[in-house]
C-alpha cells in the first residue's frame, strides 16, 4: 500500500486540484448539504455534483435516475415535484457508519438543522449559495445527467441558474471558478452555444477510437477519464496533454491511484474522500482551495 507520494510526485500535488464527489461521499450521504459543508471544512478545492430536473423545474442534486438507492423512497425524478422530493429522506440510508462531521461549521451547530441537512434533497440552487457565501473560493464542477425526457432544459435551466449567481462567465481562459461535465457529447455542444466561456468536462468511460489521439470533441478542453482507464492506459494522459487538452480523473480514491494520479500531472483528482487524499498531498484541510481552478 503506498502512504504518499513519491518525491516526484510531491512537487507535482502542489498544482492537482481535489474535487470533493458528491461532497465528502465517504463520510456523509452523498448530494446532501452536510456531505458538501464536509468536504469545505476538508478542504477541497472544488465540490462535484449531478444535477437532474424535477417536474416542476428544480434542478436537484441527485446521481441517479431513480431515488430508490440513495432515499427511502421510490420513483424516477423527472416525474417527482421537488415538494415530492422533500418528503423523502435522502440520508437514511447511510445512517449507520457514518457519523457527525468534525468540523461542521456554525450553520451546523444545531442538531436539528445538522439533521436536516443529511436528509433533505439538495437543490443546485442552494449548493450555489453555499459555494458563493464560503469565505474561501471554491469551485464546483456540474455534472449533467443524460439521457432525459427533458433533454436541452438541464443544460439551460443550468446556465440560467449560473448566471444569476454571476458564475457563468469566467474571470480568464484558465479561471473558471464553475465548470459543467457530462458523458454527452450534446451536452458539450450546448453550453458551448449558452456559454461560450464556460469549461466544460468530456467524461468518458471508456475512450472511443476517435478521441484515442487525446483529442476532444468540440466545446470541450478537458477530458474526464476513470480511474479504470488511467490505470489501463496511462499514456492517454500525455497524448491529451499534448493535443493541448486538460485530464480531470474519476473516482480516485485508493493511495496508490492518487499517486499515478499526481505522477502523470493530472490536473484535477475527483475523490469521494477529499481529506484523507489532501493529507496524502501532504496538503492541510484548511489550506485548501487557496488555488485558481482550472
Amino acid at each position: 500500500m503506498v502512504s504518499g507520494p513519491s518525491p516526484a510526485g510531491a512537487t507535482m500535488s502542489r498544482v492537482t486540484e481535489v474535487v470533493a464527489h458528491r461532497g465528502s461521499s465517504a463520510d456523509v450521504p452523498e448530494h446532501t448539504l452536510a456531505a458538501y459543508v464536509q468536504a469545505v471544512a476538508d478542504g477541497a478545492d472544488s465540490l462535484e455534483c449531478d444535477v437532474r430536473l424535477t417536474a416542476d423545474g428544480h434542478l436537484v442534486c441527485v446521481h441517479d435516475r431513480r431515488i430508490d438507492r440513495t432515499s427511502d423512497g421510490t420513483g424516477v425524478v423527472s416525474v417527482m415535484t421537488l415538494e415530492d422530493l422533500h418528503r423523502r429522506d435522502f440520508g437514511r440510508w447511510r445512517e449507520a457508519g457514518t457519523s457527525r462531521p468534525s468540523s461542521p461549521g456554525p450553520e451546523l451547530d444545531d442538531p436539528v438543522v445538522m439533521d436536516e441537512d443529511r436528509r433533505r434533497v439538495l437543490t443546485l440552487e442552494r449548493l450555489l449559495e453555499l459555494v458563493v457565501d464560503s469565505p474561501r473560493e471554491i469551485g464546483l464542477a456540474i455534472e449533467t445527467k443524460h439521457p432525459t425526457r427533458y433533454g436541452a432544459l438541464v443544460e439551460e435551466s443550468t446556465i440560467d441558474l449560473l448566471r444569476r449567481f454571476g458564475l457563468a462567465r469566467p474571470r480568464s481562459e484558465h479561471g473558471s471558478r464553475v465548470r459543467i461535465m457530462s458523458f454527452s457529447q450534446l451536452s458539450m455542444r450546448r453550453v458551448r452555444a449558452l456559454a461560450p466561456g464556460l469549461a466544460t468536462v468530456f467524461l468518458l468511460d471508456r475512450v472511443p477510437l476517435r478521441f484515442r489521439d487525446g483529442s476532444l470533441p468540440f466545446g470541450s478542453a478537458i477530458a474526464g477519464p476513470s480511474i479504470d482507464i488511467v490505470r489501463a492506459h496511462p499514456r492517454y494522459v500525455e497524448r491529451v496533454h499534448r493535443a493541448g487538452g486538460r485530464v480531470h480523473v474519476w473516482t480516485v480514491d485508493r493511495p496508490e491511484d492518487v499517486e499515478l494520479c499526481v505522477r502523470l500531472g493530472v490536473e484535477a483528482i475527483i475523490t469521494n474522500r477529499p481529506g484523507p487524499v489532501l493529507a496524502q498531498l501532504g496538503r492541510s484541510g484548511s489550506d485548501g482551495g487557496t488555488r485558481a481552478h482550472a
